[in-house]
């Protein structure tokens, strides 16, 4: 898995059937300094995000897949399986915190997952 930054979403006219009513989003995978770290790349959505948000992305395909309702007849990659409230580190130095939010996040209306 990879955390990642959602820096947006893509638009496609013409797919295969299993994206449709699915979000392919781009995303930034993130040092665990939160710094950017290497290309930016396509994930399919399963929990709702949106641009702007901290993501935990299941890369390894049979995985990403299993995340679908039909996993044997879902050509994909990567998966968005989870939106980050907070990483908890301990670099040595005493802990880190990174909170990505105010408050406890709350489900969007429409957002699928716990």
């Amino acid at each position: 898995m990879k955390l990642c930054t959602v820096l947006g979403s893509t638009v496609s006219t013409i797919k295969h059937p299993c994206y449709g009513g699915r979000k392919l989003l781009v995303v930034q995978p993130l040092s665990l300094a939160m710094e950017p770290e290497g290309p930016s790349f396509l994930a399919t959505d399963a929990v709702g995000a949106g641009a702007g948000e901290t993501v935990l992305v299941c890369e390894e395909g049979r995985s990403a897949m299993l995340v679908f309702e039909r996993p044997d007849r879902t050509p994909l990659r990567s998966a968005v399986v989870a939106i980050v409230d907070h990483v908890d580190l301990d670099t040595g130095r005493g802990p880190v915190r990174h909170a990505f939010s105010g408050a406890p996040a709350r489900p969007k209306p429409g957002r699928r997952g716990g």
